[in-house]
């Protein structure tokens, strides 16, 4: 018989044993993997969304947003400026052999607003106009109704900064021709909003300069896409101080996140943006031009009306 000084070695021995397999299982186990998306019904671009991490026995995680984004913090926020179906991807990682993923897809649907579509023989860009700004709205919208637009050329083109149509004199204008003054015969008052912004996509007025335009009054037609640069925190600061205003925190993470211009801001009425179809002017933009930044190959548009309100319209054909 076992005295009772062995029995308590024993099982002191056990408990050490059961202990130490214990710690070399836990060390062994892989990294687990998974995620949640708060809130995500009706997701409207620019749409801020939070991830809930619920990965197990991992070390460190690294995101991809499916729009060109990465973070490595454990339970992100991240800013969709762009409507579309996004797939993020969460990998959990416990060393670098070791390594589990998720993934889910993220809907985001464009906004609630009068909605215009653009199309060029590079592709369909799908354009939000801003209730902020009705007069260059209701213009915009009566002209595309009227077909203004169709068959009008993308006659200036910059890559890194805009690409710009809408002059009526533009339709079938021979290669050579000057082009950039004509209009419909009116220009439009300025209507400047703070939180509007040349961000990479915005949908801006062209006009004629100060010298002459000290209103700074749009074009009553022609228009400009931002194609812009990448664009840095003290870029935003020297914009802030020489124009005495402050951008709202999520125009700030955008302009970082995808680029613009925000030299032009307060200069030049912001009154829509590119929601989907931002590619579309990368590859404009990239076209072959000549001394005068007119693409040697002539791009056409068209335009249509894809969602606009009763109201607005009444108001249009009613003022």
């Amino acid at each position: 018989m076992m005295d009772s000084g062995k029995m308590k070695a024993m099982q002191a021995l056990a408990k050490s044993v059961f202990g130490l397999c214990a710690l070399v299982l836990v060390g062994c186990a892989r990294p687990m993997a998974t995620f949640s998306v708060a809130d995500q019904e009706d997701l409207r671009a620019p749409a801020r969304v939070s991830f809930n991490n619920a990965s197990s026995n991992a070390e460190y995680y690294e995101w991809d947003f499916g729009d060109g984004t990465v973070s490595q913090a454990s339970n992100p926020e991240h800013l969709f400026a762009e409507a579309g179906t996004y797939l993020v991807t969460l990998k959990a990682y416990k060393s670098e052999n070791k390594v589990s993923e998720s993934y889910q897809q993220v809907q985001i649907i464009g906004p609630d607003a009068c909605l215009v579509e653009l199309s060029t023989e590079f592709g369909t860009m799908l354009i939000e106009l801003y209730d902020a700004t009705p007069l260059h709205r209701d213009n915009f919208l009566k002209l595309v109704r009227e077909g203004f637009y169709d068959e009008l050329l993308f006659h200036r083109v910059i890559k890194g900064f805009m690409i710009q149509g809408g002059d009526p004199n533009s339709r079938g204008a021979a290669q050579g021709a000057p082009l950039g003054s004509g209009g419909p015969g009116y220009t439009i008052p300025a209507e400047f909003v703070d939180t509007l912004v040349h961000i990479k996509g915005a949908l801006a007025a062209a006009r004629t300069g100060d010298a002459v335009n000290p209103e700074r009054r749009s074009s009553g037609s022609q228009f400009y896409i931002v194609d812009g640069r990448q664009v840095s925190e003290q870029m935003l600061q020297s914009v802030e101080a020489r124009n005495d205003f402050r951008y709202a925190q999520d125009d700030k993470e955008i302009y970082l996140q995808m680029g613009g211009t925000p030299a032009l801001d307060q200069n030049y009425t912001v009154f829509g943006r590119v929601i989907s179809g931002l590619s579309v002017i990368d590859r404009i933009s990239s076209v072959r031009t000549n001394p005068r930044d007119r693409p040697q190959e002539d791009v056409k548009m068209t335009m249509r009306i894809v969602r606009y309100f009763p109201q607005k319209a009444a108001e249009m054909e009613n003022p």
